[in-house]
């Protein structure tokens, strides 16, 4: 059964909280009737959903809407600063989960409303605090760290094997002679149900795989190569045109405020 986990919005449009994770920890399968940012400041997340599922790197965000059920992963030391949002608070909140570009602003207005007293006075500095955070939350850019599921059964335990084996060399023609279907008829499908083409998919499930073992420690070169990639240079070269840096420095900075491209 799925737990509900709840918070109370009496007093003040949202909770802080402040909580760190060991490598391997997990939160199975809960939900919140409010909605949820996830802040994580080292380490990387995976949360995991029935749409699909995301990868939250160091310095970025993950939100989540009210009522979304979802499990999370924890790779690395995880230090996450969190956000329970009364879903009424505003009307134009984020609708569907993403990862998130969290600003340097907002960054520090979860470490201040961390310290804020519970009671939130109409215009005192609380409130201003709190209605600049929901302002920020408003206008969050969203990357491109979410792995979409197809729906099909055939076609989800093939993503599943993919994801299994990223450093094969997975082409459309090696999937759909695996799947007997023409190539056509498996790029439509996929395309369909994920909204993704099929290097799109595998070059974003192998981004994933790089984080999560990156984050562990592995080593730039053994992650390239185990990954498919030709070279550790050809796999920096992708990394930096997304993350905004080389794997080796992401991961040494604990800012990771320069804009991802997708």
């Amino acid at each position: 059964m799925t737990k509900q986990i709840d918070f109370s919005f009496a007093s003040r449009p949202l909770v802080p909280l402040a909580h760190d994770y060991q490598h391997g920890d997990r939160e199975p399968l809960h939900y919140h009737s409010c909605a949820q940012l996830i802040h994580t400041l080292s380490g990387v997340i995976r949360v995991h959903t029935r749409f699909g599922n995301w990868v939250v790197p160091p310095s970025r965000g993950v939100w989540l809407p009210a009522g979304t059920q979802h499990a999370l992963d924890i790779t690395g030391q995880v230090a996450a600063r969190t956000l329970f949002i009364d879903p009424l608070a505003r009307a134009d909140l984020p609708a569907s989960c993403q990862v998130v570009q969290i600003s340097p602003l907002l960054r520090e207005l979860i470490v201040s409303a961390l310290s804020l007293p519970e009671s939130c006075l109409p215009g005192s500095r609380t409130e201003r605090i709190y209605e600049l955070i929901l302002d920020e939350i408003r206008v969050l850019p969203a990357l491109p760290f979410y792995l979409p599921q197809p729906q099909s059964g055939a076609l989800i335990t093939f993503c599943q094997q993919i994801q299994a084996q990223p450093g094969e060399n997975w082409t459309v023609k090696k999937a759909a002679q695996q799947l007997s279907v023409s190539e056509r008829t498996l790029s439509r499908r996929f395309y369909q149900q994920t909204s993704l083409n099929f290097s799109e998919w595998v070059r974003r499930a192998r981004l994933m795989a790089a984080l999560i073992r990156l984050a562990q420690g592995d080593p730039v070169t053994t992650v390239a190569l185990e990954l498919g990639y030709d070279s550790p240079s050809a796999f920096s070269a992708m990394f930096r045109r997304i993350m905004g840096s080389t794997p080796s420095d992401y991961f040494l900075s604990d800012s990771g405020c320069d804009a991802e491209k997708s």
